[in-house]
């Protein structure tokens, strides 16, 4: 009951969260300067014309009223059509969100990996010149922003060195007829590993611009909870019984230090969905980041919306998982 009576908080948490969230982004774009609908008309349009698609959009009401319109409307499944592209905003974003997710995941699988060798390094070579450069490397890498390591990547392996593609998600002579837009797992799942490997080199330097500066703060916290558990009775227990150093790390310093590591990747993973904005635009990838751009651009109020909100579900969606993980995870919390 005690944790049903938790969850049961948590979700009403989240309601309210994205109360908050739908009021702030309604109000807060409607405050900054721009009207979509003079954006949407072309030279010449007359009072009559303004006055129409004001109607048509609702603009002709009082905020409130609006708020009112949309949040019934939102309730009931319905987030309004987009101003730009005359469409649904819950299909666009829906539409999108399946690229932004590959991307994301990728990135998160690229930043354990990377994350996860430097602090085994780390520990392994502990007290030494090793453990200096993995710390320089990951100090290295968290001072530099997601956006600078895509230009950097672009610049690298997509114009001097040009190994790797910088623009799209799938390349136009690729022969496949997707029926989801989840590319990657449906490809895996039809067990054409070509096209999955197709898929992965045309995102794997966006994924890794997200993926360098949470592999260095993985590697800070894992190294740093790894040298303090190599120090308990049982790994020197285990050492003792003449067991190799690696053996030690991976099998009985590592379950127990990685706790505290895996609930900083679920925070850290909702930042890193939010950095997909820039590093989306920067490699013309079809996502959800590169399409909130272009709706601020074109000030389309109801696409920046429903975008918005999505991220905030998403967010709150991923805390609350990481939270039960942690429950399930640490027997203390569990008991508790």
């Amino acid at each position: 009951m005690t944790l049903l009576r938790a969850l049961f908080m948590r979700l009403l948490t989240m309601a309210i969260t994205l109360f908050g969230v739908a009021v702030v982004v309604f109000f807060l774009i409607r405050v900054v300067p721009g009207n979509p609908i003079a954006m949407m008309l072309p030279p010449g349009a007359t009072e009559e014309d303004i006055t129409r698609l004001q109607a048509l959009y609702g603009f002709d009401k009082s905020l409130f009223q609006q708020f009112l319109i949309w949040g019934g409307d939102v309730l009931r499944g319905d987030f309004g059509t987009s101003i730009s592209l005359r469409q649904p905003v819950s299909e666009l974003v829906l539409g999108r969100l399946p690229a932004t997710l590959e991307l994301s995941l990728f990135a998160l699988v690229i930043a354990i990996l990377l994350g996860g060798l430097m602090a085994f390094l780390g520990t392994l070579y502990r007290h030494s010149m090793a453990e200096a450069a993995v710390d320089v490397t990951s100090g290295t890498a968290l001072s530099v922003p997601d956006f600078l390591w895509a230009l950097v990547l672009i610049l690298l392996f997509g114009v001097l060195w040009p190994v790797f593609s910088i623009s799209g998600r799938v390349s136009p002579s690729l022969d496949f007829d997707f029926a989801t837009n989840f590319y990657i797992i449906e490809a895996a799942l039809r067990l054409r590993f070509d096209v999955v490997g197709h898929l992965l080199g045309r995102s794997f330097m966006p994924a890794l611009a997200l993926a360098i500066p949470l592999a260095a703060i993985i590697a800070q916290l894992l190294k740093q909870s790894l040298k303090e558990t190599m120090h308990l009775d049982y790994v020197t227990l285990a050492r003792t019984k003449g067991y190799s150093e690696t053996w030690v790390i991976l099998s009985e310093a590592l379950p127990n230090a990685v706790l505290p590591t895996l609930t900083l990747i679920g925070v850290q993973f909702t930042f890193l969905i939010g950095g997909t904005v820039i590093i989306e635009r920067l490699f013309s990838y079809e996502g959800l980041g590169n399409m909130a751009i272009d709706a601020v651009i074109n000030r389309d109020l109801p696409l920046i919306q429903g975008i918005v909100l999505l991220f905030a579900a998403l967010f709150t969606v991923i805390n609350l998982v990481v939270d039960m993980l942690c429950v399930i995870l640490n027997p203390k919390l569990r008991h508790a």
